[in-house]
């Protein structure tokens, strides 16, 4: 058993005193959890904001007690519920002599209902004097000191509880994540897009570039993935005739941690029929910019260090010309992979040994290497090489190339999009080569997915995809530096 429910030696001298107190309340008949709900007709902030109209009004609240001041006749507490704290005052005359002795013991922590009148002190506060109080949840464990709160930023993210507890600014992260979320839902809503669901579970992982973790299934007695991506499915709904579909899911990446990336994160992804990835750059410009403008009333943010300016009408480059403009080193005009090869080693840019590596592969390594991290205002790269890009049509007149672009912001890749490939017989050939990868020991190529090939092969017509990451989306519109801020609960190793 934790010391949390075994009161027995080795707890603290003050979670002790603490569980002591819930005794006493027990033996006199007075359950501390026994109320299965409270009726409140008001909250701290309305209270506040409209003063004016409930002075000398009678209110019920219901909240956390945060802090005590006085121990005579009368006592100061503040009360903190979903919108905010105000100040409660209880006097013994107007509660009782018991109810203010109780009161007295009751410690910071101890969730409680109050009923009183709405007045203003000699100090001008706004507070309420209580004629009435409940203890509706006993805190057997203290809260952090007031004043410093959680100064690790581990136990913020490990006991996130906590970190919204003691800082009133811990939530806005995750008030501007929902406001995000419930912004993109009406923007694609109102341009006519499907919202579905998708399996989290497959029998094969496909979608991105990634390693998936794995779960076994004992009624069907096999291994199962879990998803990295919502492409697969999302496009078969395509075939099926859904010309506008899309779906906010979490997908999961048995990959590293680090500042940008969880091993569960959630991702937007859209598809529509009939258009291109031109398409799907215009629609990303939008709903980014009307995201900033709705949430914050702004399109500049500070993000990183960096001021960003989300208004419309970002530059586009193709990937070749990007590396151009930031090494000198122009891959349209090797006519081999040799001279890739050599011109990326005149940059720094290896690739790992025993690969041998094609044009596209370079191209990309350079870009990854040596120009993703000057990427600062919001820009779009387009033109990937076929070799990183299994999903996407060939550029017309240029095989070597597809119809791609990838969104940057501050260093940060904010979304990935595609004029579908479509062709079932260049799928199936992308597909193997995929595998053949796998089989060398790649463990983020993809998986041969038949059924994916099948579904083409009836026949779907051009479409322009895109995936988002919602987390880092937020990150940016809240200008936090890890998406563990972003997230309520983290990845974390085990405390101890």
């Amino acid at each position: 058993m934790s010391e949390e429910t075994n009161p027995v030696p080795g707890l603290s001298e003050i979670l002790r005193i603490r569980r002591d107190k819930l005794a006493r309340l027990r033996e006199t008949g007075r359950d501390p959890y026994a109320a299965t709900r409270f009726e409140r007709t008001s909250y701290s902030r309305e209270i506040h904001e409209r003063f004016g109209e409930l002075e000398g009004s009678e209110v019920t609240l219901a909240g956390r007690v945060m802090a005590k001041r006085g121990m005579g006749k009368a006592v100061f507490a503040d009360l903190k519920d979903d919108r905010g704290a105000i100040q409660i005052y209880i006097r013994r005359d107007d509660v009782g002599e018991e109810t203010f002795e109780d009161f007295k013991k009751w410690d910071i922590g101890d969730i409680i209902g109050a009923s009183g009148v709405v007045f203003r002190t000699k100090m001008g506060e706004v507070s309420v004097r209580c004629r009435s109080l409940a203890m509706l949840s006993k805190s057997l464990r203290p809260l952090p000191e007031k004043y410093h709160g959680l100064t690790d930023t581990e136990t913020k993210y490990r006991r996130r509880y906590l970190d919204l507890i003691m800082d009133p600014g811990a939530r806005r992260a995750f008030e501007t994540r929902s406001a995000f979320i419930r912004h993109v839902r009406a923007y694609l809503d109102a341009r006519g897009f499907l919202e579905v669901e998708t399996p989290v579970l497959g029998t094969t992982s496909g979608g991105a570039a990634a390693r998936p973790f794995i779960t076994h299934h004992n009624t069907l007695g096999i291994d199962m993935y879990m998803r990295i991506a919502l492409e697969l499915h999302l496009k078969r709904l395509i075939v099926g005739g859904i010309e506008r579909v899309y779906e906010i899911g979490r997908v999961f990446r048995n990959e590293g941690m680090d500042t940008k990336h969880n091993p569960e994160f959630t991702m937007v992804e859209l598809y529509r029929a009939y258009a291109d990835y031109n398409d799907m750059m215009a629609l990303f410009e939008e709903l980014l910019s009307s995201a900033a403008r709705d949430i914050l009333g702004t399109h500049t943010v500070s993000w990183q260090g960096e001021e960003i300016d989300l208004s419309p009408g970002w530059p586009r480059l193709t990937m070749a010309e990007a590396v151009k403009l930031h090494t000198g080193v122009d891959f349209m005009t090797f006519e081999s992979a040799e001279d890739a090869v050599l011109a990326a080693e005149s940059i720094g840019v290896k690739m790992p040994d025993g690969k041998a590596p094609g044009w596209g592969e370079l191209l990309y390594e350079c870009f990854d290497r040596r120009v993703e991290d000057k990427l600062v205002q919001p820009v779009f790269i387009t033109e990937h090489p076929v070799e990183v890009s299994p999903f996407a049509k060939k550029k017309p007149g240029d095989p070597r190339l597809t119809e791609r672009f990838e969104a940057f912001i501050c260093r940060s890749e904010m979304a990935n999009a595609f004029s579908e490939l479509n062709d079932p017989v260049d799928q199936r050939e992308r597909f193997l080569r995929q595998a053949a990868l796998r089989s060398a020991g790649d463990p983020e190529a993809e998986m041969m997915d038949e059924d994916f090939v099948t579904a083409l092969e009836y026949g779907m017509p051009p479409t322009g995809g895109m995936g988002i990451g919602i987390d880092r989306a937020v990150m940016l519109l809240t200008g936090s530096a890890s998406i563990r801020d972003v997230l309520l609960f983290p990845a974390m190793k085990p405390a101890g």
